[in-house]
């Protein structure tokens, strides 16, 4: 048996498991060799549709296609074998009935491999949800600051600094869990309401600008990895400065390049003539 069959990818059950136990690991991949570096430090690999911004170039999420996640989604599950690969569904693809959900989070889930599809949404969202899990797919949930509502939601900032968005924020996470997410991303949330929000519901919170006492935590790992020199969001630690080294790489092999210093003989193969 290889190394790689003898690896347990971890389950959702197992993810369901770590409620207020030891903080669940989440970053985005969207590659297979992007995965296999993280895979063994991660418990989930979420293929976000914020692979439109990172990859694309696309100026938000509501750009993404059911057949960019499926690719996507494919690729991380072949470059991983330890963590839960979670994929999210796009924009359009699950709003309009519970029954185009199901059938773009069947294809998704068949096609990719992946353990779980995240969608997006509160209390309008938890009859969908509810019909996706009682048909064997499962959800990961996301409140808060929602990207896909974006044009509602008026732009990207901070939510739950009123008493009307922290009523709707708490009313979207109990919907969502009662409906049957196993999991739920709140991002972009006050601190004091993401804490009340992983106390209330009994299913494991991931936060991204949310609360260090979520159950988890997840980030863009192009934004963790410093990877984007021109903008960081408040919430993103900086683990590496991967842009300037990038940078930095390809200005010297341009001077070698345009010095002629490479490739040099070893880098070159030496013409071998037959022996006489």
């Amino acid at each position: 048996m290889s190394a790689t069959t003898a690896v347990k990818r971890l389950s959702v059950p197992d993810i369901s498991a770590r409620k207020g136990a030891t903080p669940v690991v989440c970053l985005t991949a969207y590659t297979a060799p992007m995965a296999g570096l993280l895979d063994p430090h991660c418990d989930v690999l979420l293929v976000g549709d914020s692979l439109g911004m990172v990859l694309y170039g696309l100026p938000s999420t509501l750009g993404v296609t059911v057949e960019m996640m499926v690719a996507h989604g494919a690729a991380v599950v072949r470059g991983s074998n330890h963590a839960a690969v979670v994929v999210d569904l796009p924009f359009g693809s699950y709003q309009e009935s519970p029954e185009q959900a199901f059938r773009v989070a069947a294809r998704i889930l068949a096609e990719t491999g992946a353990a779980a599809v995240k969608l997006e949404g509160g209390e309008e969202m938890a009859a969908t949800i509810d019909f996706l899990v009682r048909r064997g797919i499962p959800v990961m949930g996301h409140v808060g600051l929602t990207p896909q509502a974006v044009n509602v939601l008026g732009g990207y900032r901070a939510r739950g600094r009123s008493d009307a968005e922290q009523a709707k924020i708490l009313g979207d996470a109990r919907a969502v869990a009662e409906a049957g997410a196993f999991s739920l991303v709140i991002e972009g949330v006050v601190e004091p309401l993401a804490r009340q929000v992983t106390e209330l519901v009994p299913v494991v919170t991931i936060g991204i600008g949310a609360s260090a006492a979520c159950d988890g935590q997840v980030l863009v790992s192009d934004d963790m990895l410093g990877l984007f020199a021109d903008f960081t969001p408040k919430f993103v630690k900086r683990y590496a400065d991967l842009a300037t080294q990038v940078g930095a790489a390809a200005q010297a092999y341009a001077e070698d390049v345009r010095a002629r210093r490479f490739p040099g003989p070893e880098h070159t193969f030496a013409e071998k003539r037959p022996k006489a």
